[in-house]
């Protein structure tokens, strides 16, 4: 069993039969702490790395325990026999924003002044198997950092690690906390390898999932191992999923709720529902589930091109809560001579949006994704970031190439847009969960992102990264502005 030490919410791949190599799990969201307070390093992160260490001292008599029981000619069966399981990660992403040019700034804008940001992640799996067919786990999770602009300014924020709740303090808390049962329904056997929240067992191709508790909504949909990863992959919010995805989360990005899957021959459906935060980004939870709610409906077809494993995914999205509308707002403003403000207009609103997603093997070491996704956007954003359209595409790439098999370079390109009533609401200066320059001269925001990852080691990876955002905010009169940033994820 091994213990992992990696980095932001976790991505895992519950057990899906996707044809895809299955991804660890990983997310987060929006605004944060100020700039001005900067402890020492050692100040920052010996409480952190303290906790990881003890972690890691209870999971080595394990681990012992599994190798004494290995002898030549026999199989490792620690991960298929045990009924525990130990995972650990930690990331750490230091960024640097250049000074750009800005016709003008407003209260929620991206400074254009040099500025640089982090984050530090860690995070333990705590693996239970309950009885035939279920698995418990329970992550804890510790977070610090410091976000540009207090993550104001950008639809695309640089930093997927980063969570409305930064601080530069470490804030211990849990992250997960849920039960998956999985009944088999035949069609022969495969086999799922351990993985972060994920036991190694075989089971029926044909099977339904139920997981319920404490867990992330991107735990479950949306699932891409091309591109979501902000821990090992693509850092910014722009490719964790559908930008117009307003999933149902807390300020960190996890939930309470309860999904179902059918994975069949060739093709999946999913469906579940969560609860809403009791505020637009609050860390609170609305646990009124049948009156404010988050549905997911996610249809899936496995298919192949040239011999090389496909998907195409279909999913729909409804969300309902107290939410203010933009053209509520504008018009009360217009009415009390005031500037339009969503909180002054909130009340009963559903939300829904789509997104179709694609995923294609290319060899062996290539894999690609494009998404395309809509919202009605027509009300404030109420958990993740302020994308009312989107399309993205991108993909990874292996170093088998160049000798390097365990390396991977990644690019992606994203361009972000806003429906016309959350425009014509920025450009009467009204202020939204992350924008709000005091004006608008609209544009689509471009992303652009590249990153390298060096395998430095069977568990560590370095990965620098560069980011280039067009219009950042969706405004033309601003950027654009350029993310250096630099990653170190470990593993044990």
């Amino acid at each position: 069993m091994g213990l992992w030490l990696s980095c932001p919410p976790i991505h895992w791949m519950p057990a899906c039969a996707h044809p895809l190599p299955p991804i660890p799990m990983s997310r987060s969201c929006p605004p944060a702490a100020p700039q001005r307070l900067r402890p020492s390093f050692a100040r920052r992160f010996a409480v952190p790395f303290a906790a990881l260490l003890v972690a890691g001292g209870l999971a080595l008599p394990w681990a012992a325990q599994a190798q004494e029981a290995t002898g030549p000619g026999q199989e490792a069966v620690s991960d298929v026999e045990s009924p525990f399981a130990i995972h650990g990660q930690t990331t750490y992403i230091w960024q640097r924003k250049p000074s750009f040019g800005a016709g003008y700034s407003g209260e929620n804008s991206l400074t254009p002044d040099r500025a640089k940001s982090y984050s530090f992640t860690a995070t333990l799996d705590l693996g239970l198997r309950l009885w035939q067919g279920a698995e418990f786990h329970f992550n804890p999770e510790v977070a610090q950092g410091v976000p540009f602009s207090e993550l104001h300014g950008v639809g695309g924020p640089s930093n997927g690690e980063l969570a409305k709740t930064a601080s530069t303090n470490p804030k211990f808390y849990r992250a997960r906390a849920f039960i998956r049962q999985t009944w088999g329904l035949g069609g022969g056997e495969e086999k799922l390898e351990a993985d972060f929240n994920q036991f190694a067992r075989t089971v029926d191709k044909q099977r339904v999932v139920l997981t319920a508790g404490n867990f992330s909504v991107l735990d479950v949909f949306d699932q891409n191992p091309y591109g979501s990863d902000p821990r090992t992959q693509f850092m910014n919010w722009s490719f964790l999923t559908h930008g117009s995805f307003d999933y149902a989360a807390d300020a960190r990005g996890y939930n309470w709720g309860a999904s179902v899957e059918y994975i069949g021959d060739g093709w999946s459906a999913r469906f579940g529902r969560f609860l809403q935060p009791l505020e637009s980004n609050g860390q609170e939870l609305d646990t009124r589930m049948f009156e404010h709610y988050g549905d997911v409906l996610e249809l899936e077809k496995r298919y192949q091109i040239g011999g090389r494993p496909g998907q195409a995914r279909l999913l729909l999205w409804r969300n309902k809560a107290k939410m203010g509308a933009f053209n509520d707002a504008i018009a009360f403003g217009l009415a009390n001579n005031v500037t339009p403000d969503v909180a002054d207009v909130r009340r009963e609103h559903a939300k829904v949006g789509v997104g179709l997603a694609f995923l294609q093997e290319v060899n062996d070491s290539l894999g690609l994704f494009l998404r395309a996704n809509w919202s009605d956007d027509k009300t404030e954003t109420y958990a993740f970031t302020e994308i009312g359209r989107q399309v993205a595409w991108g993909g990874t790439l292996k170093g088998t190439a160049w000798g390097r098999p365990k390396d991977e370079v990644g690019l992606g390109m994203a361009i972000n847009m806003l429906g016309s009533n959350h425009r014509n609401y920025l450009a009467a200066g009204g202020l939204g969960a992350f924008l709000g320059d005091g004006a608008l001269n609209y544009g689509p925001e471009q992303v652009f992102e590249i990153y390298y990852s060096f395998a430095v080691w069977k568990t560590l990876s370095l990965s620098p990264d560069f980011q280039y955002m067009r219009n950042p905010g969706y405004n033309r009169d601003r950027g654009p502005a350029k993310f250096i940033g630099i990653r170190a994820h470990a593993e044990f």
